[in-house]
């Protein structure tokens, strides 16, 4: 064992903690509610109803052709012992066609309305990442860390940033889109999404072939 190793390292630890507070007293670090502020934008509110309304034509088309496929498949039951065989199974086969169509759809619908709601939201994130670099550079922030996502447990709330980006992404966004309609123009994804906004409809009702067949 050698002393003078020991010393060396006393010596870097004395000076490393007396650097320590001078380094954090320049670390400025804020957070902002992503989620919150894609809720209570305007441009947020619009792409919530719009996918909304989305959202109810299809589940109210699938809940249609459902009951569609219900009633054929209660015919096929009262009408199989006046059938020939021949027609019987011909209509047993499209219904489990019809059947299979449905939950194809169901898939597609599904697809569609995530990659809806990655379309409206993306737009609104990138305005509000460059509203909040702006806001970094201007009053000297380290670092922004998304409330989400960074494991923030609290923080005061001067140095929350979300009101202030709701305030700025709506004033910015009155000037710039008055003769347009934000919401029905993005393209793009996001990795937020928006809540409240529903995405996964009712899954069809497992049907299988009428029984007795």
């Amino acid at each position: 064992m050698r002393p003078s190793s020991h010393v060396l390292t006393l010596a870097v630890a004395l000076v490393a903690a007396s650097l320590a507070p001078r380094v954090l007293a320049q670390v400025r670090v804020a957070v902002v509610d992503l989620q919150r502020a894609l809720n209570e934008t305007e441009d947020g509110r619009r792409a919530k109803a719009q996918l909304k309304r989305l959202f109810k034509r299809r589940q109210d088309a699938l809940d249609q052709r459902q009951n569609e496929l219900k009633k054929m498949g209660e015919d096929l039951e009262k009408q199989k012992n006046v059938l020939s065989r021949q027609e019987l199974d011909r209509r047993r086969e499209e219904y489990q066609k019809a059947v299979i169509e449905l939950q194809t759809t169901y898939i597609e619908y599904q697809r569609e309305l995530a990659q809806k709601e990655a379309e409206l939201t993306r737009q609104i994130l990138e305005r509000m990442h460059e509203i909040l670099r702006r806001i970094g550079q201007a009053e000297g922030y380290t670092m922004i860390v998304e409330r989400n996502e960074g494991g923030v447990v609290w923080i005061p709330t001067n140095l929350d940033l979300t009101d202030q980006v709701i305030q700025r992404y709506n004033a910015e966004a009155s000037r710039t889109t008055e003769a347009s309609e934000p919401a029905s123009s993005m393209t793009g994804g996001g990795a937020t999404s928006m809540a409240g906004a529903p995405t996964t409809m009712a899954s069809p009702s497992t049907m299988g072939s009428p029984t007795s067949m």
